[in-house]
């Protein structure tokens, strides 16, 4: 069996997440691959080439378990679903489902419009560097399915304070299939405060 954590939007391999499960992977003697998803860049980020990449990681050997994180959380989903038999379990954090429809809650008054007509939006990529995200990548997320269907075993934790990805989307994909198993915690969209929870469901249900 191989593991890999896939990382969220505006994140990388170097998240602080990412680092610490690969060095409780490490110390347990396996090891977590950390796939840099930015994909083909940040700038021209694009659903497509993000299943790509997940494509190109795979090379036929042992199925993968993942933890993906908000976007990876969806990206592991949309994966699984399209590669079944390539994936035997699924770690969520706060996936980010319904991405059209979350764009338009996370951003102010008139930015989606903004977006449209200008082709870009500007906004920190993994590095906080201030980046010019093309439309482009909004306009590709109503062509992907916003809750994909998976059949493996697959347990999701999702903060109930979480304001960018709110847990209902959680809830109803979790109602929806019998194969997921979803934990509430008190905390954030970072997840940061309930990292315990994460690393023994890594180590424990992932790894058995």
């Amino acid at each position: 069996m191989r593991y890999a954590y896939l990382h969220g939007f505006a994140s990388g391999p170097k998240s602080r997440k990412g680092q610490r499960l690969a060095e409780v992977f490490r110390a347990e003697g396996r090891e977590l691959a950390l796939p840099d998803l930015n994909a083909p860049s940040f700038a021209k980020l694009s659903l497509g080439a993000m299943l790509e990449r997940l494509d190109t990681l795979d090379d036929g050997g042992p199925p993968w378990r993942f933890i993906g994180s908000s976007l990876g959380g969806w990206l592991a989903a949309a994966w699984a679903a399209r590669r079944p038999e390539r994936v035997d379990r699924l770690l969520l954090l706060c996936p980010a489902f319904d991405l059209v429809e979350r764009w338009k809650t996370i951003l102010p008054d008139g930015a989606m419009e903004r977006w449209a007509a200008d082709g870009a939006l500007e906004v920190p990529d993994g590095a906080g560097v201030p980046t010019a995200l093309h439309y482009a990548f909004y306009e590709e997320a109503a062509a992907h399915p916003a809750f994909p269907t998976v059949r493996c075993a697959t347990r999701v934790v999702h903060g109930t304070e979480d304001t960018q990805v709110p847990i209902e989307g959680s809830r109803s994909w979790a109602a929806a299939h019998p194969n997921v198993t979803l934990t509430e915690v008190r905390d954030g969209h970072d997840l940061l405060a309930s990292m315990e929870v994460i690393e023994r469901l890594a180590l424990g249900w992932l790894s058995a």
